[in-house]
């Protein structure tokens, strides 16, 4: 037994840059939220920077600038899945979570969240479009298509941890996990 653990350099925990993605419904924003909450980090959801006001997309090159003027803070909570810009937020991330919940509970979260807000929020208004047959069949597909695509993107850009977390349990248990006397960020919200 080495008693020498003590001078042993220690594994840098601290987290201060996490990138949250998985398919639509699964609780990508409310995760971002809570943690932004419970360590004191500033939150950015994807979606609102990628449309504008009226829900019109910005060009790719637009995204693309916005997410490296994001990752460049020194702290920061990033929601969204955007595989085409990903690299991006890999690459500057301590701390990549992927949700990777089954696709009818991802339903059901997204049925949750249209009826809990019932249009209360420029996200939800756009979310009551989106809810088409196609975005359905993208959300029961996307454990076959996208999370291939997804777990190729994190082992190839990121050197951060990556934590999976494949229910709701496993999202509050982590969250629990986490520590409560987060300082308050001094560069302020997103």
């Amino acid at each position: 037994m080495n008693r020498d653990n003590d001078t042993a350099p220690k594994e840098d925990t601290s987290v201060h840059k996490i990138m949250i993605c998985g398919c639509g419904g699964s609780g990508k924003s409310a995760l971002a939220r809570r943690l932004g909450d419970r360590l004191g980090l500033p939150v950015t959801h994807l979606d609102m920077v990628f449309y504008d006001e009226d829900w019109n997309p910005l060009d790719q090159e637009a995204f693309a600038e916005q997410q490296r003027r994001l990752v460049a803070q020194p702290t920061w909570v990033l929601d969204g899945n955007y595989a085409s810009t990903m690299p991006i937020r890999l690459a500057a991330a301590d701390t990549v979570i992927f949700l990777d919940l089954p696709a009818l509970t991802c339903l059901w979260g997204i049925l949750q969240r249209r009826r809990q807000h019932r249009g209360s929020d420029a996200l939800s208004r756009h979310l009551r479009g989106r809810l088409t047959w196609g975005f359905v069949t993208y959300i029961l597909g996307y454990r076959r298509t996208m999370r291939p695509k997804v777990q190729r993107l994190i082992a190839q850009h990121t050197t951060s941890r990556a934590i999976t977390l494949t229910s709701r349990r496993a999202m509050r248990r982590f969250l629990r996990s986490l520590p409560t006397d987060a300082p308050q960020n001094p560069s302020g919200p997103a």
